[in-house]
This record gives C-alpha cells, structure tokens and sequence, in this order.
C-alpha cells in the first residue's frame, strides 16, 4: 500500500475509533441516568409516568433521554461499521483496533466496580443510591461486552492485548491493597480504645465493613485479572514494568513508610513521652496497617520478579534499593539537620528531639533496605554492570540528587547573602541555612557515590570490551515461545549472541496466541540453547545478520546486504 493510503488508513481508523469511543460512554451515560431515575422509585411510592422519572431535575431526565435515544442508535450504527470489517487482517492488527479495546474495557471495569463497590458499602449506613447503582449495572454490562473481544477467533485485535489485563490487575490490588489498610487501620484503632466506643462519624464497626466491602469486591476484581485472565502469565514489557514500578516499588515504599514511622513512635515512646500516649500512638494504626499490607505485597510481587527474566529481576532489585536510599538519604539529611539546630539561636528552636528521633528512625529502616539489595561491599558480575538499566538508575540517582544539591546550595546562598545584607533580621546564621544545608550533605554523599560507581562501570566495561570479539555489527533475533512457557525471555539467548559476535542484538518475538490469526503450532516452539547459538554464528560475519530460532532447536543464520 502506498505511504499516503496508508496515511489515511491510519487516520480514518483514528478517528473512528475516538467517536466510537465518545458515542459509546454518552449512550452509556444516558442510560445509567435513567435507570437510576427508575431505581429511585423503588423503595418508594412508584407513580408511574414520565414525572415518576423526571422528580425535580427536568433537564436531568432531557439529558439523559438524548444520551440514549440519539447516542445510543449512533453508537450502534458506528460499532455494526466497526464490527463488519474487524475481520480483515489489517482492521486486526491496526494499533487503534487493540487500543480501544484497552481502553474502553478498562474505563468500564473502573467506573462498574467504583459505582457498585460504593453502592454496597452505602448500605451500611442504610443509604439507597439508586443512581450509582445504575451506572454501575451499566457500565458492567459495557465491560463484560469488551472483555469478550479479544477472545474472539476471528475479529479480536492483534495488538496490545494484554495491556487491559494488565492494567486491571493493577487497578484491582491497588485498591484492594488501601482498602486492607483501612480495614486493618480500623481493626487496629478499635484494639487500642475502649471496643465498645464510638469512633467519629459513626459506629466502629461501620467503617470496617465499608472497607470489606471495598476489600472483597476489589481482591476479586484482582484475582479476576491476575489468575482467572492468566494476567501472571503475561511477560510482555509493559508487564514487567508495571509489576516492578507497582508490585515492587510501591510496595516497598508503602511498606517502608509504614515501618519507619512505627519506629519513630517506639523511640518517641522511649525517649520523649512528652504527650499524652493515646495522642502519641494516634498514627500508630494506619502505620502498623500500612506496614503489614505494604510487606505482604512486596514479598509477594518480589518472589514474582525474581522467577522472571534476568532484566526483571535487577530492576526489581535496583528499585528496591532506590526506595532504601531514598528513606536513607531523607534520614542522614534529618540528623544533619537537628545536630546544627544545636548551634543555632535557642530562641528560635523548641525541642528537639522529635526532629532527631525521625532521622534515626528512617535511616535505620532505610539503610538496610538499601545495603542488602544494592550490596555495595559484593563484587559485581559483568552481566550485571553491562544492564543497561543500571547504568540508567546511576545516571538517575545522580542526576536527580545534583538537581537537589544545586537547588539547596542557591538556598544556602539566598540565606548567607540576605543575613549579610540584612543585619536587623532575627535569628542566627546557623538557623537559617541548617534545613537546606542537611539536604545539600544528604544529595552530595548519594550523586558522589553513585557517580564514582558509574565511573567504575565504565572503566569495567571498557576493560571487558577488547576481550569480546566483533564480528557483527547488528544482530536480530527471531524467537519462538519455549515449549510450556509461552513468551519466555530469551536473556540468555541474547547475552549468547552479544558475547559471540559482540553485536547490539535486537529480539524478534513470534506472534503468540491471541496476537495473531494463525497462532504458532506446537511444532514453532523453542528449545534452542545458548551454546547452540553460539555455535551457529562462530565464524559469521557482516553488519547486519538475521538469526531464525526454531521450530525445535533449528537455527538459521542469514547475513543481510547493507
């Protein structure tokens, strides 16, 4: 096809797809709004005619009547001219196809689950929400005629199919998991009061429930996605990211924050009963809540992250130690801090110790964190050096940690120039800079780390690289599914052809089932080994060569013209 045809094809689709995508959410928006209208009559008197429905808001019930008496024909016509061509190849591969899918079915489960969950919980208090429960029925029904797409044999896209599973498995244990720290939060504040007590805005009991509902609805929501949707068998980078930047890193932090402020309690406890202990432990159930849950879904998308490819498992690694670093670094930046309030004029200073105990309390809790997953004192592999996703995180690290150093030295500036120029203004010197200035320690000592362990890599690398032969400039690598394990990796295959030929290698996936309409045979799987290949392209050269792996332990080597 010509560029420009294909130009239009790509247009034409674009647009399609966003008025599909309007015209769906308006009939669906102006059908919730009158089945809600028919709902609220039903604990009630029903009178029945259009004044049963329209109540006090006219314009309301005119609204909603449009939605779905012109958007909703409008948004059938569009799907049945979507629908009828979604069976040609190229309708099933076009990136818009797949991202509406996404998209839509994403939204529905969102606003479904929202609008239900809040329903039910509402109930608690003996509320009756009639219009929540209708967009919820709604936009359920919206969802489950999405989610019924991509398993269609002939017309599901081809294209990020697996993104919506995905992302609502993430939207399920994220609000899952802040439900279960609400929940145990409550639990626990009934635990340290009188249990027969009433907490404020209603009977303690109330609020635990509104969050096992919220809870329950959301665990399976996640376990929907996660084992049902087979959203765990997913090993696409979309996936990998989002298990380490959700499953790992916001559960660290959560984590993290929980234990530190705990421990920040236990050392005010011990050190400064200054106020009463029930206001002291006041922030203590949300903290130990937020700790159980946040470790809980840390050890568990972590043991996930560590039977993945090796990539996955360093980023893993290397988020966790930022999230140590960063409670490490806001520590050493606290104690530098209340050390030079010690120098700085009594009258501006009350106590303090609080200040003090806070940055032990997050250096203790961050420093380990970040000392067992970084291992400073260990030797590091040249695999691991050469991940391009360590050099990103101290390129990173010490990037952002300059950005602040600069930021908290113009600070210190500020204050020393205006001290000098001001003589009437009150308060020391010492006082006034003693806040950027535990920041400015805290930045240097993490940039100057991580910038001399970047130099390190690099001398490390460079020394290693006279010892790799290049042969070939530019590999591609064609990889099947391993038999069993649909989507695998092939780390070592790629680490294989880099240490043989010395090539930037770029992997080629098979298409697996659901990505496209002849999925590959039992006969396409994969079990080509790192020694195999290494073997097959010994002694090949050129710039460019393309290596076909499969079916079974085939391999083609086949160098490309420049």
């Amino acid at each position: 096809m010509p560029a420009a045809g294909a130009a239009a094809q790509t247009v034409r689709r674009l647009i399609v797809f966003i008025l599909l995508f309007v015209l769906v959410t308006v009939a669906a928006i102006g059908l919730s709004g009158l089945l809600g209208r028919l709902f609220e009559g039903i604990p009630g008197d029903l009178p029945g005619g259009v004044d049963a429905l329209a109540g006090d808001a006219t314009s309301g019930l005119a609204s909603s009547l449009a939605f779905t008496l012109i958007g909703g024909p409008l948004a059938a016509l569009l799907w049945w001219f979507v629908w009828r061509r979604a069976a040609d190849p190229g309708e099933r591969a076009a990136l818009t196809w797949g991202l509406y899918v996404a998209g839509m079915s994403t939204v529905a489960l969102i606003t479904a689950s929202t609008a239900l969950l809040a329903t039910v919980a509402a109930l608690v208090d003996g509320q009756w929400r009639p219009r929540e429960l209708g967009t919820g029925l709604v936009w359920a029904a919206v969802w489950v005629w999405h989610t019924r797409i991509p398993g269609h044999p002939v017309k599901s896209p081809r294209r990020l199919v697996t993104v919506a599973l995905v992302i609502g498995g993430v939207y399920g244990l994220v609000v899952a998991a802040a439900n279960a720290v609400s929940l145990l939060s409550s639990l626990f504040e009934v635990a340290l009061q009188d249990a027969a007590q009433t907490m404020v805005g209603g009977p303690w009991w109330a609020s635990v429930l509104k969050a096992l509902v919220w809870l329950v609805g959301a665990t399976l929501i996640w376990w929907w996605y996660w084992s049902r949707l087979g959203a765990r068998l997913v090993a696409t980078n979309f996936a990998a990211v989002v298990l380490v930047l959700v499953g790992v890193l916001g559960a660290s932090l959560l984590a993290l924050g929980g234990f530190g402020v705990l421990l920040y309690l236990l050392l005010r406890l011990a050190f400064d009963r200054v106020e009463p202990v029930a206001e002291l432990l006041d922030p203590a159930p949300a903290a130990l809540a937020a700790a159980l849950v946040g470790l809980l879904v840390w050890l568990y998308h972590r043991g996930i992250a560590e039977s993945r490819s090796r990539a996955t498992r360093q980023a893993g690694r290397l988020v966790t130690s930022a999230a140590g670093l960063a409670a490490s670094a806001s520590g050493i930046g606290i104690l530098v801090n209340s050390i030079l309030a010690v120098f700085g004029d009594p009258l501006a200073g009350g106590d303090l110790r609080p200040l003090l105990l806070g940055g032990i309390s997050s250096l203790v809790i961050g420093g380990p964190v970040w000392w067992f997953s970084w291992r400073p004192l260990q030797r590091t592999e040249p695999r691991e050096r050469a991940f391009p996703g360590r050099r990103v995180f101290l390129i990173t690290v010490f990037g952002l940690s300059a950005v602040v150093a600069i930021v908290a030295l113009l600070i210190i500036g500020f204050q020393v120039f205006e001290f000098v120029l001001g003589p009437a203004i009150v308060g020391s010197l010492v006082e006034r800079v003693r806040a950027p200035l535990g920041v400015l320690v805290a930045t240097t000592l993490v940039a100057g780390y991580h910038f001399g362990v970047w130099r390190a890599d690099r001398v490390a690398i460079a020394a290693d690289a006279p010892a790799r032969p290049r042969t070939i400039a530019r590999v591609t690598l064609v990889v099947g599914p391993s038999p069993g394990m649909p989507g695998t990796d092939p780390a070592e295959l790629v680490d294989a052809a880099r240490e043989a030929t010395g090539a930037q290698v770029t992997v080629w996936r098979v298409a697996g089932p659901g990505e496209a309409s002849a999925a590959p045979s039992d006969g396409m799987t994969m079990s080509v080994s790192a020694a195999d290949l290494a073997q097959a392209l010994s002694g090949v050269t050129g710039n460019r060569v393309l290596v076909i792996c499969g079916p079974s332990t085939r391999i083609e080597v086949i160098p490309l013209a420049d």
